[in-house]
């Protein structure tokens, strides 16, 4: 695919983004944002990827919007220069597949909020998290997507005191799933999508979908949602070949 700022690989029934404005420390500009998207529709639709990763490589993961492009803008362009911060957010958070985050380094601003929309986070030791918006360019960053994640109080006090949190703070507050070295990080998310991959794709676009609506949904309402795609998947062909696999390999270990 003939990108200028991103780097798109498939291998093994996955996907790789690979951010790549390295003199830019992987600073989202309008570009890169347009390029996203153009890559996140056409993995969408390819029916040989079941999963997706999104890094920066081990230096950075991306020090977050092009501050220099957002300085030259005009008053009135300014609008629609944040829709297109927006819709690229959004078309990260509904891609249908699962999505991981390889984070090497630094992820700040609008590099942090790529990471808080998608599935899962993989963090090497180096990684740094931040929201410097305030600090730096006297401007609010996202705070919802964050809460979610970390709960009111230290997202209050990421986007409010701006201050950096390490990989392993990140993981203990559960904004990283997994911390590996510089050296295995891309090495995980590369082997926890490939067992992604495993999975029956529609099962994991619906339990992806699922994950999704039930946190804004009573408890009533989610247990309906999620018995109706039970249902729906336990009255397909599909079910018995799993299950028979299952107690195959149950058996297996039951004789060794």
């Amino acid at each position: 695919m003939p990108y200028q700022t991103i780097i798109v690989e498939k291998m093994d029934g996955s996907a790789i983004i690979t951010l790549n404005r390295p003199r830019e420390m992987n600073a989202v500009s309008l570009g890169m944002r347009r390029e996203l998207m153009d890559a996140f529709t056409v993995l969408e639709k390819d029916r040989s990827v079941n999963t997706m990763i999104l890094t920066g490589g081990g230096f950075v993961f991306s020090a977050g919007t092009d501050i220099r492009e957002m300085a030259e803008l005009d008053d009135d362009e300014v609008a629609d220069y944040l829709t297109s911060i927006k819709q690229c957010l959004t078309a990260l958070y509904t891609f249908k597949k699962p999505v991981i985050a390889a984070v090497g380094g630094i992820a700040m601003g609008e590099g942090l909020n790529l990471i808080t929309v998608c599935d899962i986070v993989i963090a090497s030791e180096s990684a740094i998290f931040s929201h410097p918006e305030i600090k730096l360019f006297g401007v609010n960053p996202l705070f919802h997507v964050l809460r979610d994640i970390v709960g009111t109080n230290k997202a209050k006090e990421m986007t409010m005191l701006a201050e950096p949190v390490g990989a392993m703070e990140a993981f203990r507050i559960g904004l990283a799933n997994k911390v590996a070295t510089l050296e295995n990080f891309m090495g995980e998310a590369i082997a926890m999508a490939k067992e992604l991959s495993n999975r029956s794709p529609e099962v994991l676009q619906a339990l992806k979908r699922i994950c999704n609506l039930t946190s804004s949904m009573d408890k009533l309402s989610s247990l309906d949602l999620e018995y109706d795609a039970c249902e729906y998947f336990l009255s397909k062909k599909e079910r018995k070949d799993y299950m028979e696999k299952f107690r195959g390999e149950v058996k297996k270990r039951k004789g060794t």
